[in-house]
């Protein structure tokens, strides 16, 4: 799912509701489900420095998990590093020494984010609208059948995951140890054409990658350059993200030393993941970034120098309430509804997060490379604690 603000604590599961996730078996490139926002006045209080806790200390606890197999984490306060550490192994069987801590990671879902970015700056340069028809802003889905009510369906509900349209991102679709086919956006789109919908257009949320692959191809299209060009124009160069970067050939690998990831095959035996097919991910979850960068896209999305106080609004207008017959969301980190908020992403192999305060003075990211399914319920609750020691240390 996608997008937080610093502003709220609502966390997502991932691709699926969590329960659905669960049952399938597979959760794929998680998710944030946080408003965008704009940072809060500091106070006087707030601007005394917070309390924090080691890094490096709960890294390695961490790491002595055995779904953790590496861990990299890196904390700021106003924009500055003031703690990192790195633990565990960069490969399995305690081999390969530590993952570098400045290393690149997949970020998975919290590409969506600086996609939602992209789409709403299109909107302000009134090249589109929230409610224009997908079958107007990109024909060949109608010409080639691939989406069904493409007539119906519009970019705000693309955005909020309540198109009706189906996940790819699907245990019966997607074989996680499949490394060398190539499929383009629009071959991914066409694997869900026979799955069943999952509501009327705009009715109800259900999280889909799909939506994030036809947003991804309408940049391209009204932009006539590549997604990864306007993620760089317009998202990393304007946010000092120097080292961040979209793949645009296959297999698209994690550049320099890094962690490798870890997926149960068959008979439960883990297998090296590490060259995790990119054309699942795309502009659904396949930017690769580090804790420095992400920290980064953090603070510049929290204020104006990506998006207006007014597209923000805009665009957070149309996002649903949550579902009452759904469970209700964990309680947040540090459990202060106006404390963290996070954006996650994940998927075969690995988990990433990053985590702003409200006023967007502190950031905590953390890249997580696992030796168990990432659906494993074990994950989340461990990283959670990792930081919360870090955030919230005397609680």
């Amino acid at each position: 799912m996608i997008g937080v603000g610093p502003g709220s604590a609502r966390q997502c599961r991932e691709d699926f509701p969590m329960n659905r996730a669960r049952k399938a078996g597979l959760a794929g490139l998680a998710c944030v489900m946080l408003a965008l926002g704009t940072p809060a006045h500091a106070t006087a209080a707030d601007a005394a420095k917070p309390e924090l806790g080691d890094v490096q200390k709960a890294l390695s606890e961490l790491a002595r998990s055995p779904e953790v197999l590496g861990t990299i984490g890196a904390l700021y306060v106003d924009g500055e590093k003031v703690g990192s550490g790195t633990a565990g192994t960069r490969l399995l069987g305690g081999k390969g020494g530590r993952i570098p801590a400045d290393a690149r990671f997949r970020a998975g879902s919290q590409t969506k984010p600086m996609i939602q970015i992209v789409i709403m700056q299109l909107v302000g340069e009134g090249k589109l609208a929230l409610d224009d028809k997908l079958s107007d802003l990109l024909p060949v889905v109608v010409e080639k059948d691939l989406v069904d009510r493409a007539d119906e369906i519009t970019v705000g509900q693309m955005i909020h995951h309540t198109s009706g349209i189906p996940n790819y991102f699907d245990p019966e679709v997607l074989d996680p140890f499949d490394f060398t086919t190539n499929y383009s956006p629009l071959e991914i789109i066409a694997l869900t054409r026979t799955m069943p919908r999952t509501g009327e257009p705009g009715q109800s949320y259900s999280y889909s990658n799909t939506n994030y692959f036809l947003l991804g191809l309408i940049v391209e299209e009204l932009t006539d350059r590549s997604l990864a060009a306007e993620l760089e124009r317009r998202i990393f160069d304007p946010a000092g993200m120097d080292r961040t970067y979209l793949p645009v050939t296959f297999p698209g690998r994690v550049k320099g030393p890094h962690g490798h990831g870890y997926h149960p095959g068959k008979r439960g035996k883990l297998v090296d993941v590490d060259r995790l097919n990119s054309s699942y991910l795309w502009a659904a979850g396949g930017v690769i970034s580090t804790t420095d960068d992400l920290s980064s896209f953090a603070r510049a999305r929290a204020g104006e120098k990506l998006l207006s106080k007014e597209l923000k609004e805009a665009m957070n207008a149309g996002r649903p309430p949550r579902d009452p017959d759904q469970p209700a969301p964990e309680p947040p980190v540090c459990e202060r509804e106006d404390g963290y908020g996070v954006m996650t992403g994940g998927s075969f192999g690995f988990r990433a997060m990053t985590y702003s305060s409200r006023d967007s003075r502190v950031q905590l990211v953390l890249s997580n490379t696992l030796s168990a399914d990432h659906s494993d319920p074990a994950i989340d609750p461990l990283i959670k604690k990792a930081a919360e020691a870090v955030l919230c240390p005397a609680r």
